[in-house]
């Protein structure tokens, strides 16, 4: 099984503090730079956790862009980057503060000009899966590429997962207007976390919300994440609470990638849902521990994706 991924690569300038930031005011914290993109962060849980993956995303002809394609291939990450000379490679500024909740802003970097003539059709149509983000919605372009990716998985019948990515910008595009862009893809993997399901259905109670989701998305398995609260699985009309698998939070940054890269990993492998979620569900607890959406490997981590 094979997994393409096509999206967002940037880097995370990610700025951590331990103290609460005051107008005008200075702190200390840590400043790092961090390989990330929602999509590139999916594309490589996924490849850690098991399962053949490309990507597809594009990045400027510059030394970050350089860095991009180094990380994705000691990753393991089989990439297919456009390049251009028009824009820089993607940047994001993530703020973790104290609690180790985040924000970030999001600069329009390469990856948000990604056009629909420039996509590799073949590695699209030899994958078994492809994954899109929200990220690649919001905006057009990229926004027409990423309905053409889908367009050409849809016609051989390929497994699409959906993951959509950020409930302020749902709000400011309009609730209405985002579903008539993602409602015709076939979508058959739906990962929304809270805010995400809650803004999409103007709903409160995780159970209502997925219902709702999966009577937007009929053939799609529901799979919404709870952060604290682990997540819940609708599918086939039945919803299983996966329990949470850590409530030590340092560095949320991320989660919801690791969850979607190691859930196609592990289903890809075992075609079980609620497994998928469980197994998911680890692999993003280990990560919320730690800074950066991919933090290096440990022992603990090993062992997690050695039970995959």
């Amino acid at each position: 099984m094979s997994l393409c991924v096509v999206g967002d690569f940037a880097w995370d300038v990610l700025i951590r503090t331990n103290n609460e930031v005051l107008k005008g005011g200075d702190s200390f914290g840590e400043v790092l730079l961090h390989p990330g993109g929602s999509a590139a962060n999916v594309a490589v849980w996924a490849r850690r956790c098991g399962i053949d993956t490309h990507f597809i995303g594009k990045i400027g002809r510059d030394r970050l862009g350089d860095l991009a394609r180094e990380d994705l291939e000691r990753e393991g990450v089989i990439h297919h980057f456009i390049q251009t000379d028009a824009h820089l490679t993607g940047s994001v500024a993530v703020f973790v503060d104290q609690t180790g909740e985040r924000s970030m802003v999001s600069g329009r970097g390469a990856d948000f000009f990604l056009l629909p003539q420039e996509l590799p059709k073949s590695v699209i149509n030899r994958a078994d899966y492809l994954h899109l983000t929200a990220w690649s919605f919001f905006t057009d372009p990229p926004r027409t590429a990423a309905r053409f990716a889908a367009e050409i998985a849809r016609a051989s019948n390929k497994l699409i997962s959906f993951d959509p990515a950020s409930f302020q910008m749902i709000e400011q595009m309009g609730v209405a207007t985002f579903w008539s862009y993602i409602k015709d893809l076939g979508i058959k993997v739906f990962l929304p976390n809270y805010e995400e399901g809650r803004v999409l259905t103007n709903l409160l109670e995780p159970a209502d919300i997925a219902a709702a989701l999966a009577t937007q998305l009929t053939d799609a398995t529901i799979i919404l994440k709870l952060d604290a609260d682990g997540a819940l699985v609708h599918h086939n009309g039945m919803q299983t609470v996966i329990a949470p698998a850590t409530n030590n939070l340092v560095d949320a940054t991320g989660a919801g990638d690791s969850f979607a890269g190691a859930y196609l990993a592990h289903f890809a492998k075992h075609a079980n849902v609620v497994e998928a979620a469980q197994f998911a569900t680890r692999i993003a607890a280990w990560v919320i521990e730690h800074i950066g959406a991919r933090p290096g490997s440990d022992a603990t981590l090993g062992r997690v994706i050695a039970a995959n």
